[in-house]
């Protein structure tokens, strides 16, 4: 299994833990998250409390919440994984998952099985969107490529989403990785030597740590890239879609409040985002020389000038 399957198992095992605890007070929510804590004090750290008041529990009264950062280095996260469960949590809120049943850790949306249960952006079509983006600002004939971390990112899974996407793009995608940023100068030599004319960068915690080396390249390239969230859009990219991560973490919230008051994680069923964020950074777009389509704008959530 990749980091990512073995983060979301873990967050099960933690779960597993929570009817012995049950009874304690205030119990323990521990939340792990592979990003910065700066880049998730909105999205994850006040969504996450915002929506847990909405149900009533009160920090101090009824729970105490202890929040874990790799900050963007994923061979941290065993550690810190084992300091959240030496506090001996009644529930275990981790980030990392895409499609549970895909990564063959929940018997199926509806009812996931074990002690797992948990929110998705989107169970699949996300790297759809994200292309279609692209698609839509960049002019035929369209030579795309997908720059995903490997660690975080199954590749045979991304390469056969890739293969499907083809006919939509029309023409073949190029699927490169890097896992530090000691690896973008080949990605990037790569990028030139295919004459790659958009990419879409996938969401990682290490991408946003190196998003302004990754930005900067994709500059001097007159490249156009389409990222995962809008927190990345400050180096310079030129757009982003993605779930909205605020809107994750705060419902959320619901499944803790469920679990907290007896139901088997497993009973719960895997829910799927339903709101999207796209995002246009014309300031970019002005750089690259590219003229965005109204239709585009007109979609668009956000538009940074």
């Amino acid at each position: 299994m990749h980091r990512r399957a073995w983060l979301a198992t873990s967050m099960a095992l933690a779960a597993m833990r929570q009817a012995a605890w049950a009874q304690a007070r205030p119990r323990v929510i521990a939340v792990l998250n592979g990003a910065t804590a700066v880049g998730m004090k909105h999205d994850l750290v006040d969504a996450l409390r915002e929506g847990l008041a909405s149900h009533g529990l009160v920090e101090g009264r009824d729970i105490e919440l202890h929040f874990r950062f790799a900050e963007g280095e994923p061979d941290r996260l065993p550690a810190l994984l084992d300091e959240l469960l030496r506090l001996k949590p009644a529930v275990l809120v981790a980030a990392g998952v895409d499609d549970p049943v895909q990564m063959r850790i929940a018997e199926s949306h509806a009812r996931p099985g074990g002690n797992f249960t948990g929110i998705s952006a989107a169970f699949q079509g996300v790297l759809a969107r994200r292309m279609q983006v692209l698609s839509d600002i960049v002019p035929a004939p369209r030579r795309f490529a997908v720059l995903g971390n490997p660690v975080t990112v199954d590749a045979a899974d991304l390469r056969q989403a890739m293969n499907r996407l083809e006919g939509q793009v029309g023409g073949p995608l190029l699927m490169l990785e890097a896992r530090h940023a000691r690896d973008l100068e080949a990605v990037f030599s790569a990028i030139a030597r295919k004459r790659i004319n958009g990419l879409v960068v996938l969401t990682d915690a290490t991408f946003y740590n190196i998003r302004h080396d990754i930005a900067s390249r994709c500059a001097a390239l007159k490249l156009p890239s389409v990222w995962g969230a809008r927190g990345y859009l400050d180096a310079g990219g030129l757009a982003s879609y993605q779930g909205d991560f605020y809107a994750l973490f705060n419902r959320s919230a619901a499944l803790v409040d469920k679990i907290l008051k007896g139901t088997q994680p497993g009973d719960i069923p895997f829910e799927q985002g339903t709101k999207f964020e796209l995002v246009l950074n014309l300031r970019a777009a002005r750089e690259l020389g590219l003229s965005i389509p109204a239709r585009v704008r007109l979609a668009a959530d956000t538009v940074i000038e």
